[in-house]
């Protein structure tokens, strides 16, 4: 049967124009970070909220230019709370130091934590982009409504990218501050034991259901028309289990052999986040009992049950 998903189309135009406050949406603007990468795209968008009174949603990278053009964008008005979507170091770096100099709360979803509990010798491949030991002022759950400057947040817990992933949506609008949940430019990562697929497939049919048409996400550009591009989005994930259960019937038994049956000409510097997302899904069909696996000193075996 053929699904019934508007087709997933990515955004790669976007112009960030790093360094220029761009208004959104009245209330909104975003500044986005010079820290391109194949795994940030243009940059990390960081969003002031607010007109007379402003809160600060990922103030990115540490990072001396992008601090410069945050504060110029500022323009001397009050900075009433720092706000996180989560805590990996692209997003919150900055976020001690704007603590700590300007004197500005910080709220997020709670420290780092990983979705399940690491298995033994198990090595959390994006560890190192964490930041653990960032304790919020004040902790966010899931649909509190706060103050962001003048204006008001719903908080939507949105785990799956990571444990402690929120997005935001803005009091009277159809804005969803987005994240890295739901991007227009790619398909997000998601890591085990730091993410998890089962929480992320979840957390798309949360935000799908949820009343906001306009997602703002923290790598690229606007989307017009969010709840569409996120079922494009589980879609997508679901053809991948497809893809990967095809392939352990077509005889491949370790991750490396289905990553390199459904990403054939993937270049390099991109197979390792295919492979940590892969990894993701093959705990996903584990639990749900459509593949079994074997764990050893040597590796993964992969079969069908």
């Amino acid at each position: 049967m053929a699904s019934s998903a508007p087709p997933l189309v990515f955004d790669t135009e976007f112009r960030p124009e790093h360094g220029r406050p761009v208004a959104e949406a009245p209330g909104i603007v975003r500044v986005t970070a010079p820290n391109a990468s194949a795994y940030t795209f243009t940059g990390t968008n960081s969003f002031l909220l607010g007109h007379e009174r402003l809160a600060l949603v990922d103030p990115g990278p540490e990072d001396s230019s992008h601090e410069a053009a945050l504060i110029a964008a500022i323009a001397g008005r009050p900075l009433t709370a720092i706000l996180l979507t989560h805590t990996h170091k692209d997003h919150s770096a900055a976020a001690a130091k704007w603590r700590r100099e300007h004197g500005v709360p910080l709220w997020f979803g709670g420290r780092h934590r990983l979705s399940r509990p690491r298995r033994r010798f198990e090595i959390n491949p994006v560890g190192p982009s964490c930041d653990w030991d960032l304790v919020p002022d004040r902790l966010l759950t899931d649909d509190q409504t706060i103050p962001a400057g003048d204006l008001e947040l719903t908080v939507h817990a949105t785990p799956g990218h990571c444990a402690n992933h929120l997005a935001f949506g803005l009091g009277g609008t159809d804005i969803l501050l987005s994240g890295d949940h739901v991007m227009g430019w790619n398909s997000t990562l998601v890591s085990v034991p730091d993410g998890s697929m089962a929480d992320y497939l979840a957390s798309l049919d949360k935000v799908i259901a949820l009343p906001y048409a306009r997602y703002l996400p923290a790598h690229g550009g606007p989307i017009a028309n969010g709840p569409a591009h996120a079922a494009a989005l589980k879609a997508h994930r679901q053809n991948r289990n497809d893809q990967l259960i095809a392939a352990i019937g077509n005889g491949a038994r370790t991750l490396h052999s289905v990553v390199a049956a459904i990403y054939p000409t993937q270049p390099t510097k991109l197979r390792r986040a295919a492979r940590m997302t892969m990894a993701a899904h093959v705990e996903y069909l584990e639990a749900r009992g459509e593949l079994r696996v074997q764990r050893g000193l040597l590796g993964t075996s992969l079969s069908l049950p």
